[in-house]
């Protein structure tokens, strides 16, 4: 059986989880799911079925302009969340 799979959304988590030990924000799962939550928004969607499709896909994404666009939309939604998370 076939599964339609978002990759930007793993490299987004992924992403997320080394820069949030860099950074001095809250660590906790709300935090952490809004920030990727907020970049995913900003970041085109790279949606598979296939396990061809899904190889295809990762070396799109290791594309180093990629790279730089998944960063910044990190970097944009962790200083949105810091000033305005979701918990007291």
């Amino acid at each position: 059986m076939h599964v339609l799979h978002n990759l930007m959304e793993d490299s987004v988590l992924q992403a997320v989880s080394e820069f949030i030990a860099k950074e001095d924000i809250c660590t906790c799962d709300q935090c952490r799911l809004d920030i990727a939550a907020i970049a995913l928004n900003s970041l085109p969607p790279r949606y598979v079925v296939t396990n061809k499709g899904a190889s295809y896909a990762r070396a799109d994404l290791l594309e180093m302009q990629k790279y730089v666009d998944i960063i910044g939309a990190i970097t944009k939604a962790i200083k949105l969340v810091k000033e305005h998370p979701r918990h007291p």
